[in-house]
């Protein structure tokens, strides 16, 4: 099948993409293949005047690259040359004699929109389903087909800069004003408005104007000014990544080439950076962490599925109204918002509305959406309405007995079909369902703060669970927008289980002398977005302490000493940022600082920093091993799961691959000697997990 439909129109060959078989469009070598052939056709073809690409798929135009292209490919060499194919195509049409414009309605990334900056006149629907990106970074790559030449040339050197180094989004009202398209109109008008700019074209009464402030004009052009740029550009970049992603500063080499020796050289130089990245480790890793990202949006058991129309949400939290708005905005569906009170209730409803008109006040979304949205949100402090809700969502406190009596109030007030998932953090589930009724409806649901912007939801099946729950709860965590991991049951399940030896060995280092902010920095340099310390206040001291009971028994099976700082710091007081009283002051409109206070509790105020590198493997090896044992004991089901729930929702390093990608990459036996050298030294809490000895052993890899 054809991924190219022509037909003409007005003497204008209009273009549907629409690749067989596949949700969205992608760029591949065979749609090139087609492309060039028409543009053949085109050239040759005196009754045409142009042509218009549009997308016949739904809201999207191209999703980008077909990242498969990648994976087929080893050697730099072989990854520069995939580039310099998609270069030939560009340029053809950036010079073609014909105009050629984009009709976007929908998705339009990384080689979509490299494809749309080549054409001549750019067209995008008001639609909030309307984003533009160019997020090859996120791949530890950059745009290889034109994209650090062209966006510069278009949109201006600094916003492009800024887009390119974080792949952030662009909505359609930011692209018009900033001149990335030439036109902004209904979805159901793109074609014909497109039509139009190839004939203004043609007529030669069109002219893009310079859309940058004047502040921008004098600064970017000039050599000086584009050099202060640069200058803070690599600068700010070395913040940000602590040097462990090869691509930022790469990105920032291929512009500032570009702008040196021109566009024509600029391409060429940019397919051979493009190369030199793909070929790296670090995007070797994060394309795989790419790959296992889009398969967690896939359902295992589709058959299985039940439609889910209502949502429950008990407690109208951060947490609760956090899983609200994502099951309204995201997942589309009606949610009834129960707290104690309907003025607790109101406060949640208040949050999310406050969440909706930020985006209808940037324009990426529309009044009327936003209030279409809102009216899915019933705030309520009774059950009344809950029998024809089909899942119920608790976020209560951390409370065994209290979770147990809601599910008995849930079963007693909804029907025999719902399903009740608990977003504990650590409490087995199994726990939660002694005594329930039907405890093949009770499931984890474990959700990461803040819930709109943290990717993962972990998945947490007992034995009990029945499968068809499984996969509802799977398929609205996907609607959801969330990346779905299903793990075995247990405290802490993967997640919690795999932070809390990390967070422990933190803590004995600050007992053995180390300080708040040396360990902070030295995590933050081996690639965490937060360092321990850090993470305490924000996850909250309160909550270390009952995750660090609830696990403790675990531990202690293992030999592992299990003592509760966290409850002796709460005891005193300290919660963490949401009192304001942690590891760190927070004190209004200043610059939080390290509470010195805290050291008492840590053997004394004097500070002996330990040797960096050491430091680091302590901590990070005792997460990577506590997650070998849950692959070991079938907490987890893969390794990649494992990987992706640890960058997900743990913030592990995603240049490093996860904790198995690393394992493999270190080599295992390293780790195992590393371990069992920090075990004779530190104590028992070091000790290799079963799965790396055998691994060594036969000479095994996780992902081989």
């Amino acid at each position: 099948m054809s991924y190219l439909n022509i037909t003409h129109k007005n003497s204008v060959a209009i273009i549907t993409l629409d690749l067989p078989g596949e949700k969205v469009n992608k760029l591949n070598e065979s749609m090139m293949d087609e492309f060039s052939s028409f543009l053949d056709e085109l050239e040759s073809n005196n009754e045409l005047k142009g042509a218009v690409l549009i997308s016949g798929k739904k809201d999207n135009f191209i999703a980008g690259a077909d990242i498969d292209m990648f994976q087929e490919r080893d050697t730099a060499e072989e990854i520069e040359q995939l580039s310099k194919d998609g270069h030939k195509i560009l340029n053809r049409i950036a010079d073609f004699p014909k105009p050629i414009a984009v009709a976007v309605h929908g998705s339009c990334m990384g080689g979509g929109l490299e494809l749309s900056l080549a054409c001549h006149y750019r067209v995008c629907s008001d639609s909030s389903k309307t984003v533009f990106a160019l997020p090859e970074v996120k791949l530890g790559l950059l745009p290889g087909t034109g994209g650090t030449q062209r966006l510069p040339r278009t949109i201006g050197l600094q916003k492009s800069l800024t887009y390119m180094l974080t792949g952030k989004n662009i909505y359609t009202r930011q692209a018009k004003k900033m001149g990335l398209v030439d036109e902004v109109t209904h979805k159901d008008a793109i074609e014909t408005a497109a039509i139009k700019g190839i004939n203004k074209i043609v007529e030669g009464k069109f002219s893009r104007k310079d859309k940058r402030s004047l502040t921008e004009k004098l600064l970017e052009g000039n050599p000086v000014g584009r050099k202060i740029i640069f200058s803070q550009a690599r600068k700010k970049t070395a913040g940000q990544t602590k040097g462990n992603y090869p691509a930022p500063p790469k990105i920032i080499d291929a512009v500032e080439y570009g702008y040196k020796h021109g566009l024509e050289k600029g391409l060429e130089n940019e397919t051979v950076l493009f190369g030199a990245l793909g070929a790296t480790q670090e995007s070797r890793n994060l394309v795989n962490l790419f790959f296992g990202m889009n398969a967690s949006k896939k359902v295992p058991n589709p058959d299985l599925v039940k439609p889910v129309e209502k949502i429950g949400v008990l407690g109208a939290g951060l947490m609760g109204s956090g899983i609200a708005e994502v099951s309204m905005d995201k997942g589309g569906y009606r949610v009834l918002l129960k707290d104690q009170t309907i003025d607790q209730a109101a406060e949640g409803e208040k949050e999310i509305w406050k969440s909706l008109n930020e985006k209808a006040q940037k324009r990426i979304i529309s009044e009327f959406e936003r209030d279409k949205m809102a009216s899915k949100i019933t705030g309520v402090d009774s059950y009344d309405g809950f029998d024809s809700v089909d899942l119920v969502i608790e976020a209560v406190f951390e409370d065994l007995e209290l979770k147990r009596t809601i599910v008995e109030q849930i079963e007693s007030n909804a029907s025999e079909s719902t399903i009740f998932a608990s977003n504990t953090s650590s409490l087995p589930i199994s726990e939660i369902a002694k005594g329930a009724k039907r405890p093949e409806n009770i499931i984890g649901m474990h959700y990461f703060s803040p819930v709109q912007k943290m990717p993962l939801l972990e998945i947490i099946a007992t034995d009990q669970t029945a499968d068809w729950v499984i996969q509802t709860a799977f398929q609205v965590g996907v609607n959801q927008g969330k990346n779905v991991i299903v793990v075995g049951d247990g405290p802490g399940f993967y997640t919690t289980r795999i932070l809390a030896p990390y967070m422990n060995e933190a803590l004995k280092l600050l007992e053995e002398g180390a300080s708040i902010e040396f360990l902070d920095k030295i995590m933050k340099d081996w690639g965490f977005p937060v360092g321990p310390m850090a993470l305490f206040d924000e996850v909250g001291i309160d909550v270390g302490a009952h995750v660090a009971e609830t696990m403790s028994p675990m531990f202690a099976k293992r030999g592992v000493d299990t003592k509760n700082q966290a409850q002796e710091l709460l005891d005193a007081g300290y919660k963490g940022r949401k009192n304001k009283r942690g590891m760190y002051k927070y004190a209004s409109g200043k610059k939080k600082e390290v509470n010195t206070e805290i050291y008492k509790y840590f053997g004394g105020r004097n500070r002996t920093n330990p040797d960096k590198k050491t430091a680091q493997q302590r901590m990070a090896l005792t997460m990577i091993n506590e997650a070998a044992w849950c692959l070991e004991e079938g907490i987890l089901k893969s390794p990649t799961d494992g990987d992706l729930g640890a960058i997900l929702g743990l913030g592990f390093p995603p240049f490093l691959g996860g904790p198995f990608r690393y394992i493999d990459q270190t080599g295992v036996q390293d780790i195992i000697d590393q371990l069992n050298d920090f075990s004779d030294k530190f104590g028992i809490r070091f000790k290799p997990a079963e799965i790396l000895t055998n691994y060594a052993k036969e000479a095994k890899q996780f992902y081989k």
